[in-house]
């Protein structure tokens, strides 16, 4: 009985997810897909990739492109498969366009034709080709990356290879001659997410999902799923002193679910609507509404009332534990919703590579298994925490109201945190430091300990100190000019010449300049490239929490700064989410900042160096040495 309950809850919360989402896109989120007039095709419409056998070993790949369209010569990358090398390689003639996003590029009307000279190794004469390209409509829409696979037959021995109407264009290839290989193109160095979208396109579904639960379980040690556990921990607090070691597993097991159906349906809406949930979900009202949620949660666990659900639930809830709290699952389950949809996004590489291989390459089933890995592998964590939980909490004791109303102040802070990415810092320093002393007071912080006060008293006592003193600085130092949450006592330094403030020397010293718009953008690489200046594009937004830490700990490295000190130095603030804000982020396939591009001094830009996440100094230092 208990598992059919399981099975029918699994499908109520895909349900839900389902429907909610479609909600949210038929009520415009996803309006910045459409055009206002004329609808741009479906890239594989736009593009029809074929290819042509011309000989023993030749290929054409040939586009057959639709009018005002047109696709990037550059952007054409060709990856031959195991046991087949590219010999060389020839482009059809391309015309030279004053592209609005590239500036001067070569692209391709109505046709691109590709010739290929293809070798094998051994006896084998067939093999595969992955081909990516990307290009745009003259409306204003460009198209994401798309990789597809050609199968090529016809090969040969690469040794002595030509092309047939050639009459010696390549040398033939001796035994003392360098290898095929360095005839191919060089190798790119890939970034780091880029090597688990490249993971993901592997032949081997078992250890893509492998790599993907192991990544999940590296996600599990961040900072962005770290909040889940007082979620998690406060929800199970909150059924009351008689849960059990196996009642508290099985909420856990059902957040988790929740959790990873959410990610897997939100993995797949990326496939199918070439859309970013969790960047759409950042809207101003909708983060509003989920603050809410948790300030509603966080009043009941200050016992102003109980939340329950429709009584015709109640009775199915009752068949799967005897002794269980109406309303428990049901609650775990849109907590563990929430927390996937709004808390849990860590933009780190392995999200992102997942989310990069569904929106390239269409595969929204494959794409969704891996996203439900990896939030399974997040989820452990979780339900070794809820499973201790439910074993450590005695069955009896007046201290679990006082664990309840904790978990409702931290469930305060998640409400506060979350409207930092939309308020002003000024508001959340208030509201923080508010919070915080009204809990400092509560934990007994001004009255005297007894003479019999044992170990514990004086814990949470020296613990409601911290609270007060860190609650009184943020009000002090907001009066004082400070604007930090981290530094709050920031204002002093900045008011005595700013020399003791790392964080006031990143903001002066580094000297970005902030754009919103692509148009604001163009000109700016075009003066650094004239200049020989090397770039940093920094992809930023108010509202993540990641990208202060960027700001505050990285940026403020004075190694970093001196490294940077000859870069020329752009912000791009996706703050606002608009359509403006979600064409840069189209051009540059940017799923959620913060995440850092570089251009070298001839204005290359160099995707071996993009940087997802946060970074450390050290790392960072390390990997733009070449610069």
């Amino acid at each position: 009985m208990g598992r059919s309950i399981m099975f029918r809850l699994a499908s109520l919360i895909a349900f839900s997810v389902i429907s909610f989402i479609s909600t949210l896109a038929h009520a415009g989120l996803f309006d910045s897909i459409k055009s206002s007039n004329a609808q741009p095709l479906p890239v594989e419409e736009a593009y029809v990739l074929h290819a042509d056998a011309q000989g023993p070993g030749q290929v054409d790949l040939v586009w057959e492109i639709e009018p005002d369209y047109y696709l990037y010569l550059d952007k054409v990358v060709v990856t031959p498969g195991e046991g087949i090398s590219v010999v060389d390689r020839r482009n059809a003639p391309s015309v030279t366009k004053d592209d609005p996003l590239f500036g001067q590029v070569e692209v391709y009307y109505d046709e691109a034709r590709v010739s290929l000279l293809l070798g094998t190794e051994g006896a084998r004469d067939q093999g595969e080709l992955t081909v990516t390209y990307q290009g745009c409509w003259e409306g204003g829409i460009c198209y994401p990356p798309v990789t597809k696979t050609v199968e090529v037959t016809d090969l040969v021995a690469a040794s002595g290879l030509r092309w047939s109407d050639d009459d010696g264009a390549l040398p033939e290839q001796s035994d003392t001659a360098e290898p095929a290989s360095t005839l191919s193109p060089p190798v790119i160095p890939v970034s780091e997410q880029d090597v688990f979208a490249d993971l993901l396109a592997g032949t081997s579904i078992v250890a893509v999902l492998g790599a993907f639960f192991l990544a999940g379980l590296a996600l599990s040690l961040t900072p962005c799923v770290f909040p889940m556990i007082p979620i998690l921990s406060g929800v199970i607090v909150g059924h009351g002193h008689k849960i059990t070691t196996a009642h508290a597993f099985l909420l856990s097991l059902v957040y988790v679910l929740a959790m990873s159906l959410t990610y897997t349906v939100a993995g797949v809406v990326v496939g199918l609507f070439g859309a970013n949930v969790q960047v759409a979900l950042q809207n101003p009202w909708v983060i509003s509404v989920f603050a809410g949620l948790f300030v509603l949660l966080a009043l009941s666990m200050f016992g102003f009332y109980e939340l329950q659900m429709p009584k015709w639930l109640q009775s199915r809830v009752s068949e799967v534990s005897s002794h269980q709290k109406s309303g428990s699952i049901w609650g775990v389950a849109v907590m563990g919703l929430l927390s996937a949809l709004i808390v849990g996004p860590c933009m780190a590489a392995p999200l992102a590579g997942a989310l990069i291989y569904i929106g390239q390459t269409g595969d929204p089933i494959m794409g969704g298994a891996a996203l439900f890995v990896l939030s399974l592998g997040m989820g452990v964590p979780l339900l070794v925490v809820g499973a201790s939980a439910g074993k450590l909490l005695p069955r009896a004791g007046s201290w679990m109201e006082g664990v309840k109303a904790a978990f409702g102040v931290v469930l305060l802070l998640m409400a506060v945190w979350m409207l930092d990415r939309i308020l002003p810092v000024q508001v959340t320093m208030v509201m923080v430091g508010v919070i915080l002393i009204i809990s400092s007071v509560y934990l007994n912080v001004f009255e005297r300990l007894g003479e019999h006060a044992n170990g514990w008293h004086r814990l949470w006592k020296g613990f409601g100190m911290i609270l007060l003193v860190y609650g009184a600085a943020l009000l002090i130092g907001l009066l004082a000019g400070g604007r930090s949450l981290v530094y709050p006592l920031q204002g002093f330094a900045a008011s005595q010449g700013g020399q003791s403030s790392a964080v006031g020397r990143a903001r002066s010293e580094l000297g970005f300049t902030t754009v919103t718009r692509i148009e604001q953008l163009e000109p700016l690489l075009a003066q650094a490239r004239s200049a020989g200046q090397p770039v940093m594009l920094d992809f930023y937004a108010d509202w993540c929490v990641s990208c202060v830490e960027l700001e505050y700990v990285t940026f403020a490295d004075p190694g970093v700064q001196q490294r940077l000190s000859s870069f020329k130095l752009i912000k791009v603030d996706v703050t606002a989410n608009d359509a403006d804000s979600k064409a840069l982020n189209q051009r540059y396939q940017v799923f959620g900042p913060p995440v850092l591009f570089f251009y070298d001094k001839t204005g290359q830009q160099r995707p071996d160096m993009t940087m997802v996440g946060v970074i450390d100094p050290d790392d960072f230092l390390a990997r733009t040495a070449t610069l």
